[in-house]
């Protein structure tokens, strides 16, 4: 039987401000995991306790087991950003030395070369905002004018947002594909280009979280998961994975639905999969609950994936290693809306390998080398 890895990552699911979180308008007191525990009178995870969680930082209901049985650390993040590619990527070994640029406004050059090659005849916002707000401000004029609503971050994203049952969402997806290219052929240095659709439900509108597609810049170099396919290796991505890499290095890719989805997936593939590397996003915690400060929903949705631990090891061979881990911070009882400059937790099971207290490693990087000692070594 041959070694297999799982790598899942909580989206968001930080544990505790990096040192330099007041460079990145954050503070020393963003902490997603604990401030979600504390303000929700505690977490309920006694599988996530009985594998070590509560020995990473103290979280309210969650005690310390001197009897883990997965290797846990605590793992900092060394590129600049505190965004889902700059996590990812260093998770998979490529640290970035500069980060991804952010805007307050994008360049008239940008909206005028948008509007020309869509022949979209104008567009709405251009500027920084809550999805889930925009869509409620502009959604009246963008059924008059049917422009697109365009709007970032505080992360490095130039997002699309119109009423699918007003402008199709191939229109949408092909509108995104033209903004990838053009910030692309002039290095304006974003990260993600999303598509964010919305249909009118009650009378509100509303975002279609299945059908959002992100278009991520490609990769500049090399990461675990090109080496494995060089040394002919199968990586199966689950939920956005494949968009965060755009597709290198992945040899196949399941979408998801959401976390519910995104869980009974990855079991599935843990049951059925060939590839030696299943890697799987869980979004929710981050584009459900983080971002709209929802610290009930966070704690619920970290509680549901709790409960699959067990399946999850009981479908594993003594061969399978799993992983679970996070990219950034989005601490939700924190002001904003925006990711937290967090360290991440870092939990290691397998049932043919000795449990062990790692301590605090110095990049998200370390998830990369474990896996690559392990699969290659």
């Amino acid at each position: 039987m041959k070694k297999r890895a799982i790598v899942i990552v909580i989206d968001s699911m930080g544990c505790g401000a990096m040192p330099d979180a007041n460079e990145y308008n954050d503070d020393l007191t963003c902490n997603t995991l604990a401030n979600i525990a504390n303000k929700e009178n505690g977490l309920n995870v006694p599988n996530f306790e009985k594998w070590g969680l509560g020995n990473i930082i103290e979280i309210k209901g969650v005690k310390k087991n001197p009897d883990y049985i997965a290797s846990y650390a605590k793992l900092m993040l060394k590129s600049k950003g505190k965004d889902t590619t700059t996590g990812h990527w260093e998770m998979m070994g490529l640290v970035l030395d500069n980060p991804f640029k952010t805007y307050l406004k994008f360049d008239d050059e940008i909206i005028k070369e948008f509007i020309n090659q869509t022949n979209c005849k104008g567009i709405l916002g251009n500027y920084p905002a809550s999805g889930t707000k925009i869509i409620e401000e502009l959604n009246d004029e963008h059924q008059k004018t049917h422009f697109p609503i365009i709007y970032t971050s505080a992360d490095s994203v130039f997002q699309i947002a119109l009423d699918i049952d007003l402008i199709p969402v191939e229109t949408l997806y092909k509108w995104c594909k033209i903004a990838r290219k053009i910030l692309d052929d002039k290095n304006y240095g974003i990260s993600r280009v999303i598509a964010r659709p919305y249909r009118i439900i009650d009378g509100k509108p509303t975002r279609i979280g299945s059908l959002r597609h992100d278009y991520s810049v490609v990769p500049p170099c090399d990461t675990l998961l090109n080496i494995l396919e060089k040394n002919h290796k199968k990586v199966l991505g689950i939920g956005k994975i494949y968009d965060i890499f755009v597709g290198s290095g992945v040899s196949e890719k399941i979408l998801t639905k959401g976390n519910t989805d995104g869980l009974n997936k990855t079991l599935e593939a843990i049951k059925n999969s060939d590839a030696d590397l299943i890697f799987t996003n869980l979004v929710d915690t981050d584009m459900l609950y983080g971002h709209r400060r929802d610290s009930k929903g966070y704690k619920k949705a970290i509680e549901e994936i709790d409960s699959y631990l067990d399946k999850f090891i009981n479908l594993m061979s003594d061969e399978d290693m799993i992983i679970i881990t996070a990219d950034h911070g989005c601490d939700p009882t924190f002001k904003g809306t925006d990711h937290t400059r967090e360290m991440v937790p870092y939990l290691m099971y397998s049932k043919n390998i000795k449990p062990q207290s790692i301590g605090l490693k110095d990049s998200l990087s370390y998830v990369s080398e474990v896996v690559f000692n392990y699969l290659l070594k």
